[in-house]
């Protein structure tokens, strides 16, 4: 069983709260718009994951790529930051959905958190919300699950507290 933290759109933002969740996670998933002075920290995670946003920097982009796709515990997983609407993805998203067909696909850049079936793509879409404090939402949040034998479980959605900075 792997322990995943599904985190995005931190725009540079980062307090113990979220600190907690990374650190009891396998694997720490980004989906994007990390933003500035965070890099260093989560590229220090030993089994992390991501793709950069549309606020991030070069060196980001660098880093981490637009689209990515990896496999935990058999369950195929595909990730980009900006996807568009659930079921009315962007071109390019869709052509690579209809490519790569990981299981489990995971977005950031909407700020809402959300986790549906797609049918069309036969895909679990995975929407972290947004972690940060910058943006139109008004809680803070993350997702957390474990991965057993390519099954998702425990699917959990963490507040992390009003997006106001307390």
């Amino acid at each position: 069983m792997t322990r995943i933290t599904v985190i995005s759109d931190t725009h540079g933002y980062h307090d113990e709260r979220i600190d907690h969740y990374l650190k009891q996670a396998d694997v720490v998933i980004h989906a994007g718009d990390l933003g500035p002075n965070l890099l260093e920290y989560y590229v220090a995670f030993p089994n992390i994951k991501g793709v950069y946003g549309n606020i991030d920097d070069y060196k980001l982009r660098r880093t981490w790529p637009e689209f990515t796709t990896f496999t935990i515990e058999g369950l195929k997983i595909g990730m980009t930051h900006i996807a568009g609407k659930l079921g009315n993805y962007t071109f390019d998203v869709r052509n690579w959905l209809e490519k790569e067909r990981p299981q489990m696909f995971i977005c950031g850049h909407s700020h809402i958190c959300k986790v549906q079936f797609d049918k069309r793509f036969k895909t679990l879409y995975v929407n972290p919300g947004a972690a940060g404090v910058h943006g139109f939402h008004h809680i803070r949040t993350l997702i957390n699950f474990e991965i057993d034998a390519g099954v998702p479980k425990n699917l959990q959605v963490i507040e992390l507290g009003a997006r106001a900075k307390a």
